[in-house]
């Protein structure tokens, strides 16, 4: 008996879904996990901006969407049924492995690229599909709430699977159906936990994981500017003014994210945890895209091209992309009571500002590209100072009602 438990401990099986919950520090292995989808994602953003097309928009849709889909599942897993012991260790490597396998194969000649990223999809979906699964070999109850990921999970499977028989463009909506199925059993498993009186909660780690996740994206968008800025060659003192106004650029956009989603609680239960987990797409899609366009922006407005207008327009909807998520995401965050007219206020001015950023980007002007980046910069710069400004009212009344008692 005590040689079981020895053995037990060692193996790691995982961490019950009763458990009760601790707060816990992100460890080094999900931060190195992360990395890998990461660079899955560079990969995906690199392609995109050399070939700047309708159809290049809606591949870069798909794959982001299913490589987030892994990460957060992995993360997930990891969050809620990660132990100390060698299983969990090997699970997350595992992962880690295939999308690396997914990364090199998304080089594949153009011949052959579509079956063999197909091929590593279904090694994931699959994967991915055993992992929930096999949870319930541990932890009996959690076996009613495994049941809508382990057959969605397949029949997205036997999909994608299906694909390597069928044309295009019957091929390409069998994928997007697949991407429905796969975030679909949250919501499903929200009624289980309903009827045993349960509910999941976003963790305080988990948030962290996704600020962390976003904050690594970032830097992606810092290393389109910088490869914008090598592609001209010739640095001149005006480049570099270029350069600095587009720093500033993801800068501004680095406060609205952090100062006001990030370490913020979620509300309670299982349905508002996923749709806010879900909204991290669009925003860090168009965090993704804005680093695609850095990378050709700088270029284009010297050498101007057929593809110049995709690129002008893809800078805009980025940015217009990734502040909607933001306005999105203010409507799951807790906060307190004075918080409220805040949030109201914040919401409108940002929706605004985001349909002005997407207007200024889709008219064709006629400008050089320091006063098209200094436009940008002054209406990001101009929502932050109304949003400090209402916030620091709410501040100073709230201080001016608690002197009065």
């Amino acid at each position: 008996m005590k040689h079981n438990l020895q053995t037990k401990s060692w193996w790691g099986a995982p961490k019950k879904f009763t458990t009760e919950k601790e707060e816990r520090k992100v460890s080094w292995l999900e931060l190195f996990y992360d990395l890998v989808y990461v660079i899955a994602i560079s990969t995906i953003t690199h392609y995109v901006a050399a070939h700047f097309s309708i159809n290049a928009l809606l591949d870069y849709f798909y794959l982001f969407v299913i490589i987030f889909w892994g990460w957060l599942n992995g993360s997930l897993y990891h969050d809620l049924h990660g132990s100390e012991g060698l299983r969990t260790k090997l699970m997350t490597l595992w992962q880690m492995a295939i999308v690396a396998a997914l990364v090199i194969n998304l080089h594949s000649d153009p011949e052959h690229l579509l079956f063999n990223v197909t091929v590593v999809l279904l090694i994931m979906q699959f994967y991915i599909t055993y992992l929930w699964w096999s949870v319930g070999i541990y932890d009996k109850e959690h076996r009613k709430l495994n049941k809508p990921y382990t057959m969605l999970y397949l029949l997205s499977f036997a999909l994608i699977l299906a694909t390597l028989f069928v044309e295009q463009p019957y091929a390409r909506i069998m994928f997007y159906i697949t991407l429905v199925l796969n975030y679909l059993p949250p919501f499903i498993s929200h009624n289980l936990l309903i009827k045993q009186s349960s509910q999941l909660n976003l963790s305080p780690s988990m948030t962290e994981r996704l600020g962390l996740f976003t904050i690594i994206i970032f830097g992606e968008v810092v290393l389109g500017v910088t490869n914008g800025l090598i592609e001209m060659h010739h640095l001149s003192a005006m480049a570099w003014v270029e350069f600095v106004l587009a720093i500033a650029i993801v800068f501004a956009l680095w406060w609205l994210f952090f100062t006001l989603i990030s370490d913020r609680q979620c509300k309670a239960g299982l349905v508002n945890s996923s749709l806010f987990e879900l909204l991290f797409i669009p925003t860090l899609m168009g965090l993704g895209l804005l680093g695609a366009s850095f990378s050709s922006l700088f270029k284009h407005f010297i050498e101007p091209s057929e593809h110049t207008a995709w690129v002008t327009h893809c800078f805009g909807f980025s940015i217009s992309l990734f502040l909607l998520g933001i306005w999105a995401m203010l409507y799951f965050l807790e906060e307190p009571d004075y918080m409220k007219s805040f949030k109201k206020n914040a919401r409108q001015i940002i929706l605004a500002t985001t349909i002005l950023m997407f207007a200024f980007t889709c008219i064709p002007l006629q400008i050089g590209l320091v006063l098209y980046l200094s436009i940008a910069l002054i209406i990001l710069v101009a929502l932050i100072l109304c949003l400090n400004s209402i916030w620091y009212k709410i501040v100073k009344i709230r201080e001016n009602n608690e002197g009065e008692f």
